[in-house]
């Protein structure tokens, strides 16, 4: 019997409706109470949605237009767009945007642009920020340090972290959660693993990033929300505590970031 309450905090949703209901029933039968359906570009966005309408005691929305994103069009026509939906659907935050500089750093410039834009956004609507960041450590620093925050609480999430314990601590600093994902469970990361045992517990979330990722022991497989379960396990060994917390620390705190 499942007595576990989970909350994936970043699930990505492009399946026909009829998969969608399949998702969130094995998701609800291994405890995943709460899922946030998370967007990054119109695709993302609309698949998001369309999870949110459906199911919306299960699902949390975030819209947002993530670092691919960044040379489509100025910032100001992103932020305009989710101005508009944000007039008929209630965001829980902004999100995914942020910093990728391995595959384009050529785009930094533009990239860096687009985040800033979308954090004041989410300032300005006290939401918290769903935050990409790979290889632009430095560079996401600089912009959460360049763009205000008036906000209660925490500022939002690093999702998928895959830093040091250095990075850890001073994203800590700047009043961001970290979330772990299925990479937490791969033989070679330990790196990550350490991350996961310092993070505090009132910062500590967990996420599927799901179609990818899939954790250990389902790598190959379409990642789904009811595999948060097993980055849930992990963290429990690393953290040397049992997954019962780690599902009560994380879901407590999904709950205040997201609703």
């Amino acid at each position: 019997m499942i007595t576990e309450t989970y909350y994936d905090t970043h699930a990505h949703f492009t399946l026909t409706a009829a998969e969608t209901v399949a998702v969130l029933s094995r998701a609800r039968e291994a405890g995943v109470s709460r899922v946030v359906a998370v967007g990054g570009n119109a695709k993302l966005n609309a698949g998001a949605l369309a999870a949110a309408q459906a199911f919306p005691d299960a699902i949390r929305l975030a819209l947002g237009f993530d670092r691919d994103q960044a040379t489509e069009a100025e910032p100001e026509v992103f932020v305009e767009t989710l101005r508009q939906l944000a007039e008929t659907y209630p965001f829980a935050a902004v999100g995914e945007t942020g910093l990728d500089f391995h595959f384009h750093p050529e785009t930094a410039e533009a990239q860096c642009a687009l985040f800033a834009a979308q954090l004041r956004l989410a300032d300005v609507w006290k939401r918290p920020v769903i935050v990409h960041t790979r290889e632009a450590d430095d560079a996401t620093l600089r912009v959460l340090d360049e763009t205000p925050w008036h906000g209660q609480g925490l500022r939002g999430v690093i999702h998928c972290f895959t830093g040091d314990t250095r990075f850890a601590a001073q994203l800590l600093d700047r009043q961001m959660a970290l979330s772990f994902s299925g990479i937490v469970t791969f033989r070679q990361a330990e790196s990550v693993r350490a991350s996961a045992a310092f993070v505090p517990d009132d910062r500590l979330l967990i996420e599927t990033d799901s179609p990818y990722l899939a954790p250990v022991p389902m790598r190959g497989q379409r990642n789904e929300p009811a595999y948060v379960t097993h980055v849930a396990a992990c963290l429990a060994a690393v953290r040397k505590t049992r997954p019962e917390r780690v599902a009560e620390i994380t879901t407590r705190n999904a709950r205040a970031l997201f609703g």
